[in-house]
């Protein structure tokens, strides 16, 4: 089953950025990763937390949270609920096609365009800062299983292990740590 996901090669489908701590994020024609760091000019670049909750409970934590990325099947998911989401609109730094990033365990390393490398670190925790977005699309985000697990679908967070310009268009090549896989938890 995991064989099938290190297979698998996925697609950028846009890139965004804010240089200050907007829900949304505007597109742009690239971003630059820089390694340890996160996004070029994006609120949420740096070594350690950038997130307003986090930094308020301990500004010194490593930021798990660098590069965040987001399936564009998600987009078509909510669509058909009558949501219209376009990429950056959720807050995310690059929205893919082609991989399951829900389902890739932890320290997956993603190799985007010709240099970047991150590693996924794990689950974004959506918030109700999605509401104030578009009423109601929490609760398409936010789910329970069957057996009333929380199910995440908000995308993944990452750190940049290796930096690089990352464009749409470019392709992503997933790398597996090695057995035994962690399943992602949100960070």
């Amino acid at each position: 089953m995991m064989h099938d996901l290190a297979s698998r090669v996925g697609v950028v489908v846009s890139v965004s950025r804010s240089a200050a701590h907007t829900f949304s994020k505007p597109v742009v024609e690239s971003i630059t990763l820089l390694a340890g760091l996160g996004v070029e000019g994006d609120a949420h670049m740096g070594a350690t937390v950038k997130h307003r909750s986090r930094v308020a409970q301990n500004p010194n934590q490593p930021n798990l949270r660098q590069v965040h990325l987001i399936h564009a099947k998600l987009f078509d998911e909510v669509r058909e609920d009558g949501y219209h989401v376009e990429p950056g609109q959720l807050g995310e730094n690059i929205t893919t096609r082609g991989i399951d990033l829900l389902r890739l365990p932890a320290g997956t390393r993603l190799h985007i365009g010709e240099q970047a490398v991150v590693e996924i670190t794990g689950l974004r925790n959506p918030c109700a800062q999605i509401d104030d977005f578009r009423k109601g699309l929490l609760s398409r985000v936010l789910v329970r299983d069957e057996n009333g697990s929380l199910i995440r679908k908000a995308g993944v967070m990452s750190i940049v292990l290796n930096g690089g310009e990352v464009r749409a268009g470019d392709r992503i090549r997933v790398e597996l740590p090695p057995p035994p896989f962690r399943p992602l938890e949100r960070v």
